[in-house]
């Protein structure tokens, strides 16, 4: 007859309750702090993805499989494979830290299919009761659908994915630390869970599976809600070397004013070493009058930098690029040109803040919609632009007569424009969302210009991030990420790895700085409380130009931020049509 001494009962029982309450912890600081914080940067992400790996598999082995010792066979064989499977996942995400989102979000959406299979499987178990089925079951069926998300489209759903599995290790804390502190390590200690504690699980597995069915309308309404490029934007093969000419044309009534009518167009451009290109624009005039009208020239204002950010592509293809005054213009007897520029719409990449080659497009806008018969336009031009396009407006005003000398460009409104780029892009870190801004910026330039790197200007961390947020326009769903990841840029050290205004990208910032040298008028408009193009960096770039010789009529409205700088009720409105009216009136 064997017997067991006291202080060995305590110590096996004190063995594993040490572990549950260690697992318990590590499961809950690592649960709560993905819930938190989900859009860390990758490198972070992955660490704590895959330390979370490696707790959740100990856990299933410690816990889950002492908890079900009396089940079939099958499945206790499925939760030692369900288990390996975690621990072998943790490690490779530990020792492969350079991951892509993709490879990221596909590793944990594998976890949670596998893990959502073993669970739902358990519904079919005929020891437990129906309660425990329908539990298991939407449990199951929760981390499927997670995993099925964060597989299609894991720019969006890896946040959700990293949410939810924070989430299953906060339950596998809460679990374990329950079970450690009751004592009940075995089923021999266990007892059957009371009808309360049934209902509570069995209620919280349907919330699990009502919010993963949340998430997934969500994620397809991201998705769905992001604009199409379509077949309008794509040219033929025979497509003109010239800048300026017209590809094709067609009606557009969205946006349109009561009073006008509007055509899409696709038209041929150039970039500034010459290398052709294709754009595509919105031409609106008014419906009756003598026709001969002049022309409105419209550089837009930022709407992202993937080639679906095309004003003429978005629900609001004017308001999306700061023009709110469409009717005013239409009204006035005058024509609107408005580019999308080169690479949004067509292919890119798009010169987001490049200077000769926005100007050209626009240019090439004005030019080709002079060969749309019914639209009936004159070679008297006003370039007017805000922030990414009144930087384009200043340089269209330099180039001009030696880009494009049939027409007359009788003046030029940039109304805070992006013109002091080194300033702007300094500030970035300053200003709510700036990040956003400073994907634009990075991404343009790497694209456009070999020499610049992500790497060199990006810290590590939060490059896949900010790579990710280029993608996205900001008038579309999907920038609702963009505004998480934002948050969490917030509290992570600034983006930049080193000053953007030095090295090769400082130059070429530099660079683009709007020339000095424009024979037209030009009007200048600045909102006092801008955040955005602060009204210090934009009187510095004022300053040079007059010192230059430039002639600037520089006018600053005080209280005014940098989109209601723009709006139909702004100060500058009535002096920005009365001006241009002017200009024409010269003509």
């Amino acid at each position: 007859m064997s017997s067991t001494s006291p202080h060995s009962d305590a110590a096996a029982e004190s063995q594993p309750r040490s572990q549950l309450i260690i697992l318990a912890v590590l499961a809950l600081g690592l649960g709560a702090f993905l819930i938190i914080r989900p859009t860390l940067s990758l490198d972070v992400l992955a660490l704590l993805v895959g330390a979370g790996f490696l707790v959740h598999g100990v856990v299933i082995i410690v816990h889950d499989r002492e908890s079900e010792l009396h089940g079939p066979s099958w499945w206790r064989r499925a939760l030692v494979f369900e288990a390996v499977l975690w621990v072998a996942a943790g490690v490779f995400v530990l020792l492969h830290m350079g991951l892509t989102v993709r490879v990221l979000a596909a590793v944990i959406a594998a976890g949670l299919l596998v893990g959502g299979v073993r669970t739902a499987s358990g519904a079919f178990r005929r020891s437990i009761g129906v309660d425990d089925r329908v539990a298991a079951g939407a449990l199951g069926a929760a981390s499927a659908i997670l995993g099925l998300l964060a597989l299609l489209w894991p720019d969006i759903t890896l946040l959700v994915a990293a949410v939810a599995f924070g989430a299953r290790l906060v339950i596998d804390g809460c679990t374990a630390g329950w079970r450690a502190l009751r004592g009940a390590t075995g089923p021999s200690r266990g007892r059957a869970p009371g009808r309360m504690r049934r209902f509570a699980r069995t209620t919280a597995a349907i919330a699990s599976l009502a919010l993963a069915v949340a998430a997934g309308a969500v994620s397809v309404g991201l998705h769905e809600g992001s604009p199409v490029v379509d077949e309008f934007y794509a040219p033929s093969r025979d497509v003109p070397d010239a800048p300026g000419q017209l590809i094709r044309a067609e009606p557009f009534t969205r946006g349109v004013p009561e009073g006008a009518i509007g055509w899409r167009i696709l038209y041929t451009s150039s970039r500034a070493d010459g290398t052709p290109a294709v754009a595509s624009g919105l031409v609106v005039v008014p419906e009756n009058g003598p026709g001969h009208w002049p022309v409105a020239d419209w550089p837009h204002g930022t709407t992202g930098f993937g080639q679906q950010c095309a004003p003429s592509l978005l629900e609001d293809p004017f308001g999306s690029g700061a023009l709110f005054v469409l009717p005013e213009i239409i009204d006035r007897g005058w024509a609107l040109v408005a580019t999308d520029y080169i690479g949004l719409g067509t292919e890119g990449p798009h010169p987001y803040l490049i200077g000769e080659d926005s100007a050209r497009a626009s240019l090439d806008a004005v030019r080709a919609a002079g060969q749309l018969g019914p639209a009936d336009l004159s070679t008297d031009v006003v370039a007017w632009g805000h922030s990414q396009g009144g930087g384009a407006a200043l340089w269209s005003g330099a180039s001009a007569a030696d880009y494009s000398p049939e027409l007359t460009l009788h003046g030029v409104a940039a109304l805070a424009p992006a013109a002091n780029l080194p300033a702007l892009v300094r500030n970035l870190p300053n200003v709510t969302g700036g990040s956003v801004f400073a994907s634009f910026v990075v991404a343009a330039y790497t694209e456009n210009y070999p020499d610049v790197t992500w790497r060199e200007y990006i810290r590590p961390g939060a490059e896949q991030t900010v790579r990710s947020m280029s993608t996205r326009c900001l008038s579309e769903p999907g920038m609702l990420v963009s505004v998480l990841d934002v948050l969490a840029l917030s509290a992570d050290p600034a983006i930049f790895r080193d000053d953007p205004t030095a090295g090769p990208l400082g130059a070429r910032l530099a660079q683009n700085v709007p020339r000095a040298t424009i024979p037209a008028p030009v009007l200048i408009g600045q909102g006092e409380a801008d955040t955005l193009v602060i009204p210090a960096a934009q009187q510095e770039y004022v300053d040079e130009v007059r010192a230059a010789g430039g002639q600037i009529d520089y006018r600053t409205y005080p209280g005014v931020d940098h989109v209601p700088l723009v709006e139909a009720d702004s100060p500058l409105i009535p002096e920005l049509l009365a001006w241009t009216d002017g200009r024409f009136g010269d003509s």
